[in-house]
Parts: structure tokens; C-alpha cells; sequence
């Protein structure tokens, strides 16, 4: 049994219950499997548990199983979910959630389907309606800065008042503050947290102090 789904880690039971648990969700991409563990841990340390591990490389599902298996306190999710099948293969792996780049059909299914909560993409209004006749009021705003950033956001509000989004792309610590302040802002996802040249360096303490930092980023609303 996979320590993740113990009670002292008990994962959240949907996709706004997972954004509000911190103001940044890390982005995180997995070149080797040695370095899963060590980083997931440095995050934890620093007060980010919501882990988004992509699928963006061929070491991605089994850093999910890993950090699942050995990181305690940590809400590990699989991100770039693309394709149907990558649900389940997830879901097996340990993921709490899923997040997608966008949604499709196919998607919609495989998510009903599967039971793992996910947190789909969208880009356009167009986007954002047919997500949420999908049952998704959720959203990932992605890519957000070529999407419109903070502009966008402030226009999709009036139309979707019930839907909350989590902005994706092109966001620094810099410029989160500034999402985080929207009212249909939950959270937003980042990559800043995990460099990569800081990660090959295996300098976890560097990881630990930026991860620090994100914790204190949504002024209060």
C-alpha cells in the first residue's frame, strides 16, 4: 500500500481542494529517476506539497510511484496527460489528480472513467464552456501569458464567475503575486520552483528555499 494514502497524508478529495492547499503548484520534470525523491522531499521541506510530476519524460510515471511510495506529506499528481491511456497508468503509479494541457473527447472519458480528478486546460472562452458542460469548473489557463495573462483572466470572470482557474506558463515568482490577487484564482502553476541546472547540481537546499518562498507569494485576499 502505497504510504501516500495514509491518514496522516490523506490526499484531497477533488481538484479545488488540491489547489488550495498552497498558492504554487511546481511543475516538475524528471530527467533521471535518482533525483524524484530528493526533490520531492526538498518541496515538502519548504511547505509545497502539491507535486505535478509531467509526463514530459520517460522517467515521469515512475517518479510518481516513487514519490508516492517514500515522500511523506507530499499530494503527488501527474501532469501533460495526453492521451487516454495515461490515466490509469497513473492512477496505478500513486497520482492523486491528473492535469492536462487541454481536453479533448477522448480525455473527458478516460477522466470519468478512471475516477482521478483532473484539472484540464483551456486557452479560449470556447475552451472554458465546453469544459465545464464537461462537469469542470476547475480550469488550467494554459499557456497563461500567451493566453492573455492577467487580462484574460479578468475578462473570462464575468462570463464564468463559477469557474476557477489555475494560470499555467510563463508565470515567475515575480509575476505570481499579481495572478494570485484575481478572485478566480486558486493557485498557479509554476516551473521556477525546480531549475533545472539546480536540480543536476542536487542542490535540495536551493529547492527547500524557493519552495519557502512560494509559500508566502498570495497576498491576502
Amino acid at each position: 500500500m502505497n504510504q501516500h494514502m495514509n491518514s496522516s497524508t490523506k490526499p484531497p478529495l477533488n481538484v479545488l481542494e488540491v489547489m488550495r492547499v498552497g498558492p504554487v503548484i511546481p511543475v516538475i520534470v524528471i530527467d533521471e529517476l535518482s533525483q524524484a525523491v530528493p526533490l520531492a522531499r526538498a518541496l515538502v521541506a519548504g511547505g509545497v506539497r502539491v507535486l505535478e510530476v509531467t509526463l514530459r519524460t520517460a522517467a515521469g510515471l515512475e517518479a510518481i510511484r516513487a514519490i508516492a511510495q517514500q515522500v511523506e506529506g507530499a499530494i503527488v499528481g501527474v501532469g501533460t496527460l495526453t492521451r487516454p491511456q495515461d490515466f490509469n497508468e497513473a492512477l496505478e503509479a500513486g497520482a492523486v489528480f491528473g492535469v492536462s494541457p487541454g481536453l479533448t473527447p477522448l480525455l473527458i472519458e478516460a477522466a470519468k472513467a478512471s475516477g482521478l480528478p483532473l484539472l484540464p486546460g483551456v486557452m479560449t472562452p470556447a475552451d472554458v464552456i465546453a469544459a465545464r458542460a464537461a462537469g469542470f469548473t476547475e480550469l488550467k489557463l494554459f499557456p497563461a501569458q500567451q493566453a492573455g495573462g492577467i487580462g484574460m483572466l479578468k475578462a473570462l470572470g464575468g462570463p464564468f464567475p463559477d469557474v476557477t482557474f489555475c494560470p499555467t506558463g510563463g508565470i515567475s515568482a515575480a509575476t505570481a503575486p499579481e495572478f494570485l490577487a484575481l478572485p478566480n484564482v486558486a493557485c498557479v502553476g509554476g516551473s521556477w520552483l525546480t531549475p533545472k541546472d539546480v536540480i543536476q547540481k542536487g542542490d535540495w537546499a536551493a529547492i527547500t528555499r524557493l519552495a519557502q518562498e512560494a509559500t508566502v507569494l498570495r497576498k491576502n485576499k
